[in-house]
């Protein structure tokens, strides 16, 4: 693929801006710049680069209007291509005010990654797709899309066959402005390879439901998975309700238990049997455990799958289960011991071991004799409020959750109850907002004078 910003700085003074000192040949490519933070001139991070807007004229190269870019809290923002100081490979710099308004498109304008990639053109009469597309500022100072990478003579969808990557002209392409009923994905998730599934959710959320559900039969399931478990409950039943049962159930099946169990109630009753029902019953069971539980507790945010090791297992075991890339931080912070079986339920639960404490211990000694039994484990049925509390006092990021015969049935992390004490809407809390004061280069509200 084409990087970000092509060979045009090479040899620029040192000082000045790139883009000021080779305006004539600086191209940039989009599509390379998803995710590139923004600086104020200060050298402080305002964002992250999430897309790039775009007018499409009849007869013209499309003009650049300016850049999306993502503020905390995950909210858009839209910076004018003219704020715009200097664009490296990895930072984009800008002057001035960015307003804090949430980014809202007119219909005039296009999303270059989220609407412009993948799309099947024409290139000299040749059936050819949408790889990326390249800006460059022009003579007047205004900023175009000159170029177009596309695959020439391969086949669409995510699995492309093989084809001859081509740079061509803007005028050269025909049929950007056709609908078109399947889009593919392959590209736009090219831009977002390497973002966390929490961002990528967060870009799913502003395509159009077409778009989306392009993008969500393109991701494999343990990547979709991933991506459902960061979304609002309307968006995870809108792109679960347009896959096939099939495919919703293997989807359902990658997810954590407890999420999935969410999901799952949020269906109707007869969607969520058939669905269960299609799933293998060693991947159903552990979600099947967790329906019963009432949502507000324990038993309603615990995972089933904390990390379980029998007391006769190593140290250099335990370490090598909590190296895993798919563990998240939480459910690494310790180790839980029981009597086999060690899945949940397990047999006698015995402790826990911490992690620090693993990592003091030589690597051949036995867990057993590295548990931590000082703090209670508590029951399924204990409300959130009690539940929060428990962890506050002792100062854990984790609790292990025991049935009545005192079998470890799960475990509670502090990301499960930031998860059920914010307020149901809190992923999509950006989209009420109305309005917000912008900020200076230095990223402070800014403020009118007299103030």
């Amino acid at each position: 693929m084409p990087r970000p910003v092509e060979r045009a700085f090479t040899g620029a003074r040192r000082g000045t801006s790139p883009l000021t000192s080779y305006a004539a040949v600086v191209r940039i490519f989009v599509a390379r710049l998803a995710g590139t933070p923004v600086f104020d001139p200060a050298g402080d991070k305002v964002g992250r680069i999430r897309d790039v807007v775009v007018a499409l004229r009849p007869n013209d190269p499309p003009r650049v209007h300016g850049l999306v870019v993502e503020v905390q809290p995950r909210r858009r923002v839209f910076l004018p291509i003219t704020r715009i100081r200097s664009i490296e490979a990895d930072a984009v710099i800008f002057t001035g005010a960015i307003n804090l308004r949430r980014f809202e498109k007119h219909t005039t304008e296009s999303l270059v990654i989220g609407e412009l990639l993948d799309l099947a053109v024409e290139v000299n009469g040749e059936r050819a797709t949408v790889l990326d597309l390249a800006m460059e500022q022009a003579k007047g100072g205004e900023w175009l899309v000159t170029k177009v990478a596309v695959l020439r003579g391969a086949g669409r969808g995510l699995r492309r066959r093989r084809g001859e990557t081509l740079i061509v002209d803007w005028a050269d392409v025909a049929g950007v402005g056709a609908v078109q009923t399947d889009q593919g994905a392959a590209g736009l998730l090219a831009a977002f390879e390497e973002t966390r599934p929490a961002d990528l959710a967060n870009a799913l959320r502003h395509l159009p439901d077409k778009r989306r559900a392009e993008v969500a039969a393109a991701l494999d399931d343990e990547r979709l998975a991933d991506v459902l478990e960061e979304l609002p409950e309307r968006d995870q039943i809108g792109i679960l309700s347009r896959l096939d049962a099939e495919r919703a159930s293997d989807v359902l099946a990658a997810m954590d238990p407890d999420d999935a169990a969410d999901l799952l109630q949020d269906l109707p009753p007869a969607q969520a049997e058939a669905l269960i029902a299609r799933m293998e019953p060693r991947e159903a069971a552990p979600v099947l455990r967790l329906l019963p539980y009432e949502e507000n507790t324990a038993g309603g945010m615990m995972t089933s799958r904390p990390i379980v090791l029998p007391p006769h297992a190593t140290v250099a075991e335990a370490l090598a289960e909590i190296r895993r890339q798919d563990i998240t931080p939480a459910v690494a912070a310790q180790v839980y011991v029981a009597r086999p079986p060690v899945e949940t339920p397990t047999g006698k639960y015995l402790g826990v071991a911490h992690f620090q404490r693993l990592l003091r211990e030589p690597p051949s000694s036995l867990l057993g004799a590295a548990i931590d039994n000082s703090v209670d484990p508590i029951r399924p049925d204990l409300p959130l409020r009690e539940v929060t509390s428990y962890l506050a006092i002792y100062n854990l990021v984790a609790v292990a959750v025991v049935d009545e015969l005192g079998r470890l049935v799960g475990a509670v992390t502090v990301d499960d109850v930031l998860d059920h004490l914010l307020p149901a809407d809190w992923r999509e809390r950006d989209e009420h907002a109305t309005g917000a004061p912008p900020i200076d280069a230095a990223g402070r509200p800014e403020v009118s004078g007299g103030a």
